[in-house]
């Protein structure tokens, strides 16, 4: 009875585990069939390369310490048929757009903690102003976030201050040589019809044992006597040399040419145009005048044969016997040593005109990226004493030289949002926090192309803060409108322009999430096509470094860029692009992040020989394809170029009308 009841309890059991059993199965076959669609629709991109994990972690719980990383090669571009590691789709583009519009900070942090401050090393001293100026950006950026109302007052009082536009300024040789500052200011600049009367006296040559328009041997000296005359554009700029509109450069002796000469020119940024040479003879008939008048008059000159003893009988000889001939007057060079002359500086409707004494000398056209209203300076300096300085007929309305001048703040102009995938080149364009005017041009120019518009390039401005209240905000506001600015929180300095290149590199390895980044300046015009075309010479799977490259350069030990053996002691740079223009790979970027991190990377003053620096050490641990290219033209406009420099914000717009209306990349050359 006993072995009837148990044989019956393990039957019911036996049942009991088979329906479990297909029960299980069923649960299983309906879990496969949810889980396998949904591994094939999304990709394999949330398992992580090292293991298992997703990409819910954080960037900072997958770091390996340092010691780890110090035995680590340098990281490596992907291949082609690895996927890249991206956020998840659901949740990347909504944070990245997010977080690019409400806040445009860098997150590029810089831990001042390790510098050394009494150290004597070479590199430590671009360390410790790099302390400094971060320390100082905290706390601006602090206050532009905290005080906001404090700040608003601040610029609604400096608004009401506005300048007076006079009709017409004049002032004695006595007040315009007045603490050596020998400049008038015109408030309002100048207009068309505008003219500006300079009374003076050219003085006698002096000894000059090295004199900058001609070439000496050591030992030897040069008489000279010159002078110039500049409209400058005083109120264009903050913090750096004004641009010259117009340069007109008497020289009455001291000229290479031996021969007294009148040299007009144009000057932005310290890039110099093409000049133009008056050296006594008359501009040829068939060439382009300025408002009908030629852009040389013809004065005598000691080599000239017609006006040797000879001519002069003949032509006393044809007067005689009757023979017709027009009757032509020669003067001789408008300035004379010690002699009194009256100067008349006009603005007519194609360009500058030049009278001495009541003759015309010279006229000089307007050249692409000067405006009239932009001159609002005159300055004569030189071998000249001034009796005085008359300027009228000037505008009497006010130009704004705020950025709402420059600023358009139209939709249009927009950053477009990022893509959820990777982009294929950033363009990080370094600015300083006043180009509002620069800015806008390239926004208006090579911004607008196709690609950029399609966020399959990104652009990007970099900017520090500025030392004046009023031009952070402007600026933070400029960010918060148009999106497509990045700003480093630190003090702005010219010798630590190479923070804001390791910000770039920051941005596209962890926001942008580039495959090649580019690095430009705010007055270079980018042919982003023709940029993505050379890249694409270069096989994917290999790290690339493309540019103008310079290889052997010394470093300068003396003058304005001179470098000390402290800051430099090796006497060779390392081979380096042209700072206005080149591209790197990710890995590349990726591999000075990690180093800047680590506290292990070098900062030098100049950026683009950082940049070859930081390359060269990459590549000694993975092969890195050098590419030079003229076309990444350094000193300005070159045919068919990829980048061009020294480019001012009206000849960015000629460019792109002329890339838009031919089809061709042609120069504006003409200043």
């Amino acid at each position: 009875m006993k072995r009837a009841k148990f044989d019956l309890f393990m039957s019911l059991s036996r049942q009991r585990s088979v329906q479990v059993l297909i029960l299980i199965g069923f649960l299983y076959v309906v879990l496969v069939g949810f889980e396998v669609p949904f591994v094939f629709r999304n990709g394999f991109s949330l398992v992580s390369q090292d293991g298992f994990g997703t990409g819910q972690f954080s960037k900072s719980s997958v770091l390996d310490s340092e010691e780890e990383l110090a035995d680590k090669k340098a990281p490596i571009r992907p291949l082609f048929d690895v996927p890249l590691q991206v956020p998840p789709i659901q949740s990347s583009k909504p944070e990245r757009n997010i977080r690019e519009i409400k806040n445009p900070l860098s997150s590029l942090f810089f831990d001042g903690s390790f510098v050394n401050m009494t150290s004597k090393d070479g590199f430590s001293g671009i360390l410790k102003s790099a302390k400094e100026a971060f320390e100082v950006g905290r706390k601006l950026w602090k206050e532009l976030e905290l005080h906001k109302k404090e700040v608003g007052f601040l610029e609604s009082n400096n608004n009401k201050t506005i300048e007076q536009c006079p009709h017409s300024i004049s002032m004695s040789g006595f007040d315009f040589q007045g603490k050596g500052k020998r400049m008038m200011v015109l408030p309002c600049g100048l207009t068309l019809g505008s003219h500006v009367t300079v009374v003076g006296r050219p003085k006698r040559a002096h000894q000059e044992h090295d004199p900058k328009i001609s070439l000496l041997k050591e030992g030897q000296f040069l008489m000279v006597s010159q002078f110039m005359m500049e409209l400058q554009g005083l109120k264009t700029v903050d913090g750096e040399d004004p641009p010259r509109i117009l340069h007109f450069n008497p020289r009455l002796k001291g000229d290479w040419s031996g021969k007294p000469v009148i040299e007009q020119n144009t000057c932005y940024r310290m890039q110099w145009g093409t000049a133009q040479r008056c050296e006594g003879w008359r501009s040829r008939d068939d060439e382009e005048t300025v408002d009908g008048q030629v852009k040389c008059e013809k004065w005598t000159r000691d080599d000239d044969a017609n006006h040797s003893e000879q001519s002069k009988a003949s032509w006393w000889l044809n007067r005689i016997v009757g023979r017709k001939k027009p009757v032509s007057f020669d003067w001789p060079f408008p300035f004379s040593e010690d002699k009194l002359f009256v100067l008349t500086l006009s603005a007519g409707l194609e360009g500058y005109h030049i009278n001495v004494d009541g003759r015309h000398v010279t006229s000089f056209p307007y050249r692409t990226g000067f405006a009239l209203e932009d001159a609002t300076g005159l300055s004569l300096n030189g071998d000249v004493d001034i009796d005085s300085v008359f300027a009228a007929s000037l505008p009497t309305s006010h130009p704004s030289f705020a950025p709402q001048r420059h600023l358009d703040m139209s939709n249009r102009w927009k950053a477009p949002p990022l893509l959820s995938q990777p982009v294929d080149l950033l363009i990080g364009v370094l600015s300083a926090g006043n180009h509002f005017a620069e800015r806008m041009a390239i926004r208006r120019s090579w911004m607008q192309h196709r690609l950029v518009k399609s966020s399959n390039v990104v652009a990007r401005f970099f900017v520090a803060l500025h030392g004046r209240k009023d031009i952070n905000v402007e600026l933070k506001k400029e960010a918060e409108f148009f999106g497509d600015i990045v700003i480093v929180p630190y003090m702005d300095n010219y010798d630590l322009v190479v923070l804001k290149t390791v910000a770039i590199c920051e941005y596209g390895v962890h926001v942008a999430f580039a495959k090649n980044i580019m690095k430009c300046d705010d007055d270079t015009f980018v042919r982003v096509d023709a940029v993505i075309k050379e890249v694409n010479k270069i096989p994917e799977n290999r790290s690339l470094y493309v540019g103008n490259i310079n290889y052997y350069h010394k470093p300068l030990r003396s003058g304005k860029w001179a470098v000390t053996y402290e800051e430099w002691p090796e006497e060779d740079y390392p081979p380096y692009a042209n700072g206005p223009g080149y591209v790197i790979s990710s890995d590349i970027a990726n591999f000075i992040v990690s180093e800047f991190d680590r506290h292990k990377l070098k900062l030098f003053k100049m950026e683009d020989v950082s940049m070859g620096m930081w390359v060269e050490k990459f590549n000694s641990t993975r092969h890195v394809q050098y590419v030079h290219s003229l076309k990444f033209s350094q000193a300005g406009c070159v045919d068919d170029y990829y980048s061009a420099h020294y480019q001012s914000p009206r000849q960015m717009i000629c460019m792109w009308n002329k890339l838009q209306q031919q089809g061709r990349p042609l120069c504006c050359n003409m200043r």
